[in-house]
């Protein structure tokens, strides 16, 4: 019972943060960030340490498995160059950069460890790139690279933690050690990653219970980590591709009652773990700081050049690798030469997470030989390195892309696209009713036809402007007011006992249904 009570209190917390960030039009991860670090100074509030192996297998594969179940695959593939660019490229450099700025500045320790730090804060957070990007309103484009980028670098960054934390204590480590590992750790989760797809995808035809669909659903991301970690294979990739191949066929895995379960219950679990995730994050400032045994002068100097290296070695990566690459006449015919507007976005919006701080808890306690180091440090700079992105980048994403003007996705265009496709679906559909036609009564046969009218002018209407009210929104309109009333009767005859509470419950059911149609409908 006392175990439970915090988690209750921090779920609890983490849903007001983020009701309020909603109330204020705030960013919720930034708010809950704050809140936890308000909180974490306030006596007898519970303290919770952080357990880098909860993070990494508990929390992390199913926010990772629903980013990859939601991301296009034709526009992951579409992308790949600059999400590779990002998640391999940008992961090592920063790395890499972060570790001689370290270095020079504590030419005492061994560069392996610095190179470890520099590990653990190069790569962005998948969970702050999704719950930021997304609610920014960022091009679609621009959220696909970072969804993309944030799916893989984990696996880059903890792949070079694993081979630095190798060097550092004492392990021989040359370039053939490093390319098993490399090859092992990514390799071995993509062959995971693909056998799950294979086994669950198998096991997502057979079910036909939405229950039991939903919870082989949660089970997943699970099963694919514990199995690559016991091959000693990265579970990020794993889950990851799981994931992009299992949401890449969904339609064809699951019943349509299945979906949308399992799409409403992904829904709450992400609500609830990123709330939880982002106040955790704050929580641990108390500990942090009570750690630091380094005189204040030093760990001011050291965690400024630190934050400045991380945020200016994104833009330094980002401008060639964007430009230069045009250089390339295969690219140059493939791809148009984009506006500085968007490397610059692409730049701000790299948030670290609880990913990082995990990964800084991992460091190993002392180096070879028992030698110690400023491990306190270490995980100081991992920590301002996610509060100074989260928050000081986080809270300004939005006036930067407002600022930079982005070209926005075209609305009228997606929607000339839907409407015709949805010209082709309809013509299919009429031609299966037609051969159909003699098996049901000429009613019902004009029923559905005068149903198949109706969602094709529904997706043409949305081309017109937004002045005045369409036909179908006249219909929710109206409709509304008629469900509305249909279940006050319904709620008074169970109130005098007319009808029992199962009857009640299934006319509930059936009106809450149409009433969701509706409300998708307005959209």
């Amino acid at each position: 019972m006392e175990s439970l009570f915090p988690v209750i209190v921090f779920l609890a917390i983490a849903t007001l943060g983020a009701a309020l960030a909603r109330r204020l039009g705030l960013l919720a991860p930034i708010v809950l960030v704050v809140f936890g670090l308000a909180l974490s100074f306030v006596p007898g509030f519970p303290q919770v340490e952080l357990d880098p192996e909860l993070v990494l297998v508990g929390i992390l594969p199913p926010l990772l498995y629903v980013a990859a179940l939601e991301t296009s695959v034709p526009a992951f593939k579409t992308n790949i160059r600059p999400i590779l660019l990002l998640a391999v490229g940008l992961v090592l450099f920063t790395a890499f950069v972060v570790g001689l700025v370290l270095h020079l500045l504590l030419p005492q320790l061994p560069f392996a460890i610095c190179l470890a730090l520099g590990a653990v804060v190069a790569p962005p957070d998948a969970v702050a790139a999704t719950a930021v990007a997304r609610r920014v309103g960022l091009p679609r484009r621009v959220v696909t690279i970072l969804e993309g980028e944030s799916l893989v670098n984990d696996a880059t960054a903890l792949v070079l933690l694993r081979v630095a934390t190798m060097a550092t204590v004492g392990s021989a480590v040359g370039s053939v050690d490093v390319a098993i590992e490399v090859l092992r750790s990514t390799g071995g989760g993509i062959l995971v990653g693909a056998l799950g797809a294979v086994v669950f995808g198998f096991l997502h035809r057979r079910i036909t219970d939405p229950l039991l669909d939903n919870a082989l659903s949660l089970i997943i991301p699970f099963a694919v980590v514990f199995t690559a970690e016991h091959l000693h294979a990265s579970g990020v990739v794993a889950v990851v591709v799981t994931g992009l191949v299992l949401g890449h066929q969904l339609p064809q895995l699951m019943s349509a009652a299945s979906r949308l379960q399992t799409g409403a219950f992904w829904r709450l679990i992400r609500f609830l773990l990123e709330g939880l995730v982002f106040l955790l994050v704050g929580l641990q400032l108390r500990e942090v700081l009570g750690d630091l045994d380094e005189p204040v002068g030093s760990v001011v100097l050291i965690t400024a050049a630190v934050l400045a290296t991380v945020f200016l070695s994104r833009f330094v990566w980002l401008f060639p690798a964007t430009y230069l690459a045009r250089l390339v006449p295969r690219v140059r015919q493939r791809e148009t030469r984009p506006s500085p507007r968007f490397p610059i976005i692409i730049g701000w919006a790299g948030m670290r997470g609880v990913v990082t701080l995990a990964a800084a808890l991992a460091l190993p306690l002392t180096l070879a030989g028992g030698e110690s180091y400023p491990r306190g440090l270490f995980i100081w700079l991992a920590f301002a390195v996610i509060v100074f992105t989260l928050v000081g980048q986080g809270a300004t994403l939005p006036m930067v892309a407002r600022r930079l003007k982005l070209p926005q996705d075209d609305p009228v265009q997606d929607a000339l696209s839907a409407a015709g496709v949805q010209q082709q679906a309809s013509r299919a559909a009429q031609e299966r009713l037609d051969s159909l036609a003699d098996s049901a009564p000429a009613s019902v046969v004009e029923r559905l036809r005068r149903a198949v009218e109706d969602r094709t002018n529904l997706a043409w209407e949305r081309l017109g402007g937004s002045e005045r009210e369409t036909p179908s929104q006249a219909y929710g309109r109206l409709r509304q007011e008629m469900i509305d009333a249909e279940r006050e009767v319904f709620r008074a005859a169970r109130d005098s006992g007319r009808i029992p509470e199962e009857v009640l419950v299934r006319a509930y059911r059936d009106l809450d249904l149409e009433e969701s149609l509706l409300r998708e409908v307005e959209k």
